[in-house]
């Protein structure tokens, strides 16, 4: 598995529901992602068998976007 981190727009509780609804319902589990929405870069991390592409893909598909962050 591959830990994955991207900036996102995400802004409240409720877009955190949506994206993580939208990754369990494409395989990750709960508790293999979370989203950071204190620091300015809104940071969801996600642990996955997913390419990068796959989770920018998943999470605009929730009407959201998704930056793949440089390690």
């Amino acid at each position: 598995m591959t830990i994955h981190k991207f900036k996102t727009n995400a802004k409240c509780g409720g877009c955190v529901a949506a994206i993580g609804a939208a990754l369990e319902k494409n395989g990750v589990a709960m508790g293999a992602w979370s989203l950071d929405l204190t620091g300015p870069d809104k940071v969801l991390t996600v642990e996955s068998d997913l390419t990068a592409a796959d989770i920018v893909r998943i999470v605009a598909e929730a009407g959201f976007r998704a930056e793949l962050l440089e390690r």
